[in-house]
């Protein structure tokens, strides 16, 4: 074959993109470049030829390839698998560059390499990769990519002693929109969620989604818990704001649990599973909370199964009592009908009451058993009451279901002979998920008996017209989360309040709105035409004997009396504790404890303005000064406020870190319990001062 031949030959091979070629001199300059090359990636061949090899072309994965290039040509050895794009196009074709060094005898005379366009298996491979680690969906990381950015940065963090927050998220009342509207209106709900979440955290951080409705967020170098719990209640209030579907308007909320490393937890496995224990507790504290993790809540978790456990012989030895909350007439103020709530007095436990029961009852095996003994024990109290009184129960999904559960009504009314139109069943628009038929079927039978039915929570999820149509409905409930709304945007929400209030008006039905707390909502609510309201504004639930002392008599009236809140649930206080002064700690009681301050018994003589170091547990530790004494009893006021801990409970800011325990020569480990009278600094000298305070006879009593 002749040299004409051959070049013919490799003009072919160049024109058909089965061969592309390229040279260099021993500058590193280039000195030919196949045309079909430059024709590819949309560059002028004459702008290519004669500039430096290294940067005509970009490597595709950054500064740290152009360099490999680099050496690799200055080295002057043969390479081969070169990622790269024009430098004048970085988003143009992609090539694979090959290269063989050249020698004219000793002499090194460049560069003979060969070219191939490799931009549609790079694209592939590119999101291969990206599919590895995102969420297809919602474009966050997904959980492999999250457990590797946190082992990551953990281990950098740890060697660094830097803190970082972990967040695990659970949205409420997802499964009933998906379930409602399908998998792709759930979608849909997720992709709004996922922007929702992105831009509520404003600062640094990496967002996951792990699968279903759970998200992780990572955030460095923040182990402020006041700061956290803002971040984590701007996250659940943006959540719950109304969605618009393609298919309807829907409403969920969300629980957050919090850890943070080193305090609790060094590894990934370990800080993982305290944010875990902590997003339990805030979904077994009720919808909307957040809870930060402290060693208490693995206890707590283990108490709480064996709580459902135990639910079965609850029932049997009569250790489920029921409260009462007041429905009142919007304009008489008149008590209409007590809604019964489920209460458990447990031996060891002691008074559980309604909102946490709820959350043991949810899912628990024994739901059926108890929805049935609270009907059959609402009717069997309330037949002595006046006969212009309902009473109001609850109706869980699984006993709606059940096979029995008319007859089990039908009995509950004729044992306590009680007239059917007293009875007030609140049934969750989640029973419309089941077969369509029994549904019905059960709902013409409940109707025929004669008992009040009310579609309770209405707005919380999907709430279908297709529902009141079908379904013989004596009122709405309207979901409290559209009360809320309505308090802190009036416009919007209001006018939807009004447009639920003239459905059910023209359905001929009532409306009840729940957890009134200021007496503006109510006044709003009243202009909206809600025939029905209760909340803490007129009455927390009450036992059977304040409701039948205040049924005796003339018909039973409550005026709404001053803006209340709910009742916080709080952790009792009566509690021992150590306070921290020079080189001593004393164990006190601690009687009552406020952002500002804590009231203390057990010491004598301390004179105010002494300052103490109080123990808190944990690693908290709050610098305070006595403002008031009197006998063995010292008022304290903290030089930092306590925070809410998202339960109802106060903490700390800041606690002591695990790194300056291990700088003293303890292991590094998550925070125990314990007090922290003995930490590095000085808490507790090596000398052998005198205590400057003794105790009351009040502690050594005690104490014996």
């Amino acid at each position: 074959m002749s040299d004409g031949e051959k070049i013919a030959m490799l003009d072919q091979l160049e024109q058909s993109g089965l061969g592309w070629f390229w040279a260099s001199d021993a500058d590193g300059n280039l000195t030919y470049l196949s045309a079909a090359i430059a024709e590819r990636l949309d560059v002028p061949l004459d702008e290519l030829i004669g500039q430096l090899l290294s940067t005509t072309f970009a490597p595709i994965e950054g500064e740290g390839r152009t360099k490999s290039l680099s050496l690799m040509l200055g080295a002057r050895k043969a390479f081969s698998g070169f990622a790269v794009r024009a430098a004048k196009r970085p988003e143009g074709a992609v090539l694979r560059l090959a290269g063989q060094p050249a020698f004219n005898g000793k002499k090194f005379a460049g560069f003979r390499g060969t070219g191939a366009d490799i931009t549609d298996e790079y694209h592939r491979e590119e999101e291969t990769a990206r599919l590895a680690k995102f969420d297809s969906l919602t474009g966050l990381s997904n959980r492999h990519r999250m457990a590797q950015m946190i082992d990551g940065t953990l281990t950098a963090f740890k060697q660094a002693k830097r803190n970082c927050a972990i967040m695990m998220l659970d949205l409420d009342r997802f499964k009933q929109v998906n379930d409602t509207l399908g998998h792709a209106a759930g979608d849909e709900l997720l992709k709004q969620v996922s922007d929702r979440l992105q831009r509520s955290i404003e600062r640094e951080c990496e967002i996951g989604r792990l699968g279903g409705d759970e998200f992780q967020v990572m955030i460095p170098d923040l182990d402020d818990r006041g700061e956290l719990g803002e971040i984590a209640m701007k996250i659940i209030d943006m959540l719950k704001q109304p969605y618009s579907l393609d298919d309807g308007r829907c409403v969920i909320g969300a629980s957050v649990g919090i850890a943070i490393a080193p305090h609790d937890g060094v590894t990934r496995d370990e800080v993982v599973r305290s944010a875990d224990l902590a997003l339990y507790a805030a979904k077994n504290g009720g919808r909307g909370q957040y809870r930060f993790f402290s060693g208490e809540l693995e206890n707590e978790a283990i108490f709480r199964r064996r709580l459902e456990e135990d639910l079965g012989e609850a029932v049997r030895e009569d250790q489920l009592f029921l409260k009462y909350q007041p429905m009142v007439d919007a304009k008489t103020k008149g008590v209409c009908a007590l809604e019964a709530h489920i209460c458990w007095m447990h031996s060891q436990r002691g008074e559980i009451d309604e909102q946490e029961f709820a959350s043991i009852l949810d899912g628990a095996s024994q739901v059926i058993e108890v929805g049935n003994w609270a009907i059959a024990e609402a009717c069997r109290q309330a037949s002595d009451w006046p006969e212009s009184v309902r009473v109001a129960v609850n109706v869980p999904v699984p006993l709606f279901g059940s096979s029995d559960f008319v007859d089990q009504v039908a009995a509950a009314l004729q044992n306590a002979d009680m007239a059917a139109n007293r009875l007030e069943l609140e049934i969750s628009e989640a029973v419309f998920f089941g077969d369509t038929n029994s549904v019905d079927r059960t709902l013409a039978q409940l109707f025929k008996l004669g008992v009040r039915l009310t579609l309770d929570e209405f707005g919380s999820g999907y709430s279908s017209l297709a529902y009141l149509r079908r379904a013989p409905f004596d009122s709405i409930k309207i979901d409290e989360n559209l009360i809320e709304e309505a308090e802190r945007r009036e416009g919007d929400e209001l006018g939807l309040i009004k447009a639920i209030v003239a459905l059910a008006g023209a359905l001929e039905m009532d409306t009840i709105a729940n957890g009134i707390e200021s007496s503006a909502l109510l006044s709003s609510l009243e202009e909206c035409h809600v025939r029905f309201v209760q909340g803490p504004l007129f009455a927390e639930p009450m036992k059977r004997d304040v409701v039948e002392t205040e049924l005796i008599g003339d018909a039973w009236k409550i005026e709404p009396s001053g803006d209340r809140t709910k009742r916080a649930r709080r952790r009792t206080v009566f509690r021992k504790i150590q306070v921290i002064h020079d080189d001593h700690s004393y164990e006190v009681t601690l009687r009552n404890l406020s952002k500002t301050g804590a009231l203390i018994q057990g010491l004598a003589d301390v004179p105010k303005g002494t300052q103490f170091v109080v123990d808190l547990g944990g690693g908290q530790l709050a610098v305070a000064t006595v403002i008031r004494t009197n006998g063995d009893t010292q008022g304290l006021e903290f030089e930092q406020q306590l925070i809410d801990d998202g339960s109802g409970g106060l903490c700390t800011r800041n606690r002591v870190s695990p790194y300056a325990l291990a700088s003293a020569g303890a292991p590094l480990a998550a925070l125990s319990q314990g007090d922290y009278k003995a930490m590095p600094g000085g808490m507790l000298g090596q000398g052998g001062s005198i205590p400057q305070f003794g105790y009351a006879n009040t502690v050594n009593s005690e104490a014996a």
